[in-house]
């Protein structure tokens, strides 16, 4: 709804505070490579014309996730709640593939269930970790680089 000025007992910026705007990475950054990643802000105060933010979610546009899911692959799914250090509830979401070895002559790469398994549990150790020990904003400046998902990728190798 749009709000332009304040009209009997609503105030404008009351009516501002609360929502959540969606907007592409790659707007913010000036950055083309990171357009597939959309990044909402909660609004907290308003200052004037200008309104401050905080972070609210990051995620992937749905032609990137399409484009990730394969035929002949296993996915594999994990999500963790976890504190930051400065108190705040963070639900992370992890998609994990399977890939062919160097030199594999078999169409398909399947995961055989203990293995997803132990994927998974290696998956919610990384993430429950990597959370606990920063602030929410230490968080953001590692999920924008991915630096949890390499990490990730190269202790389930």
């Amino acid at each position: 709804t749009l709000v332009t000025r304040t009209q009997g007992t609503k105030i404008a910026t009351e009516e501002l505070k609360g929502r959540v705007l969606e907007l592409n990475l790659a707007d913010l950054n000036n950055d083309e490579d990171q357009a597939y990643k959309k990044v909402k802000l909660c609004i907290e105060e308003v200052q004037g014309r200008n309104c401050l933010t905080d972070f609210h979610a990051l995620e992937l546009t749905r032609d990137k996730q399409q484009s990730l899911i394969r035929k002949w692959h296993t996915l594999i799914e994990a999500h963790v709640d976890v504190k930051t250090t400065d108190g705040y509830l963070v639900r992370l979401f992890c998609l994990a593939f399977t890939k062919k070895q160097p030199g594999q002559e078999k169409n398909n790469c399947y995961a055989q269930t203990a293995q997803i398994r132990k994927i998974r549990k290696k998956m919610t150790d990384i993430m429950t970790g990597e959370v606990n020990k920063v602030q929410l904003r230490d968080l953001v400046k590692k999920l924008i680089p991915e630096s949890i998902g390499k990490q990730i990728e190269k202790e389930t190798q």
